[in-house]
C-alpha cells in the first residue's frame, strides 16, 4: 500500500509539471498577445499598462524556455540544475 502512495505522489508531480510547462507557457504567451491587442485598442487611447503586461508575460515565457533548455543541456553533460540560490546554477550530480 505504501508503494501506491509513492506512485501517486510521483504521478501528481508529473501532472503538475506537465500542466505548468506544457499548457502554462502557451497560455501565458496567448495572454501576452491578448494584452498587446488590448493595449492598442484600435482607435481608442493607447493603454501602456497593457503593453507592459504583454512584454512582462513574454519575458516570463522566454525565461521558462531558457530554463528548460538549460535543464536539458545540463542533464546531457551529466550535471544537475540547482535552485539553492536566487538564480539557477549548474552543479555536478551527486
Amino acid at each position: 500500500m505504501h508503494n501506491l502512495g509513492f506512485a501517486l505522489d510521483g504521478a501528481w508531480r508529473v501532472l503538475v509539471a506537465g500542466l505548468a510547462l506544457g499548457a502554462g507557457l502557451p497560455i501565458l504567451f496567448a495572454l501576452g498577445i491578448r494584452s498587446l491587442a488590448w493595449a492598442d485598442a484600435g482607435g481608442a487611447a493607447p493603454r501602456p499598462a497593457g503593453r507592459a503586461l504583454g512584454y512582462g508575460l513574454f519575458a516570463v515565457v522566454v525565461l521558462g524556455v531558457l530554463l528548460g533548455i538549460t535543464f536539458i543541456v545540463a542533464t546531457g553533460f551529466g550535471k544537475a540544475l540547482s535552485f539553492d540560490h536566487i538564480y539557477p546554477t549548474i552543479v555536478p550530480k551527486h
